[in-house]
């Protein structure tokens, strides 16, 4: 994870159209090798940071929501730029609309967010080398194994939010 010093991050589509600023470090860095996301992408692997949306604030241009299947069967919402079509983050079912996952590569400065862990290995590309001592694991982790101690904490308090936000008045 990384310090608290780097916060707020910005970030922004490849047209400078859309900017966003997030405002803490995220819950947790993971880079998937899926080959859904590989297809997705484009590329070898999706390096997403899970950060609470309310944590997410833009600051230029509005994200057109697209809605887009995944391997999961219940789709997820895919926050692209309008003009340039630059994935931004998604919004995946299980999490809801409450949780960004954030495409790292649309920071200034993504070197501040290396992976907290590598999943679903057993299909990333065999040229790919993972670095040691960052965990790595064949298939999805075990968020309590893995997570620190505040993202977990941070994560009880939204589910909180979210369940007091949907009892009813």
């Amino acid at each position: 994870m990384t310090s608290a010093d780097f916060y707020p991050l910005f970030g922004g589509c490849a047209c400078r159209s859309v900017r966003y600023r997030m405002e803490i470090r995220p819950l947790f860095v993971h880079c998937c090798h899926c080959r859904w996301c590989q297809r997705e992408s484009g590329a070898s692997f999706a390096l997403n940071a899970m950060i609470e949306a309310d944590r997410v604030s833009l600051l230029a241009g509005e994200p057109e929501i697209v809605d887009t299947p995944s391997e999961s069967g219940r789709g997820q919402k895919i926050a692209r730029c309008p003009k340039c079509r630059i994935a931004l983050w998604s919004n995946y079912s299980g999490a809801g609309p409450s949780v960004r996952f954030v495409r790292v590569g649309t920071l200034d400065e993504p070197d501040r967010l290396p992976p907290d862990i590598h999943i679903f290995t057993s299909s990333k590309q065999p040229w790919v080398v993972l670095p040691p001592g960052v965990p790595a694991v064949a298939e999805y982790y075990d968020r309590d194994l893995y997570w620190p101690k505040d993202s977990l904490t941070r994560r009880e308090a939204l589910l909180a939010r979210i369940a007091a936000q949907q009892k009813p008045t």
